[in-house]
């Protein structure tokens, strides 16, 4: 697609947005996309997390009650 028809297709809105960014404003979007993009990933992260920690504590408390029923059996 060539460069001249590239933006043609995009609201009028939007192209005044982009046409008046000043080279800052680009620095700080791309910053802010950077961001977006770490704060997913940490969110990820923090998900797998909690739900290791519930499935730990599941599995500790069902091996408790299975070592529980051991040893009433030699009772």
């Amino acid at each position: 697609m060539s460069e001249a028809k590239r933006f043609d297709d995009l609201p009028e809105r939007t192209k005044d947005f982009l046409l008046n960014l000043r080279d800052d404003e680009i620095d700080t979007m791309n910053d802010g996309i950077r961001l977006v993009g770490a704060i997913r990933t940490v969110g990820t992260f923090f998900k797998w997390v909690i739900v290791g920690v519930v499935g730990i504590f599941a599995g500790v408390v069902m091996f408790g009650e299975s070592l529980m029923k051991i040893m009433a059996w030699f009772r």
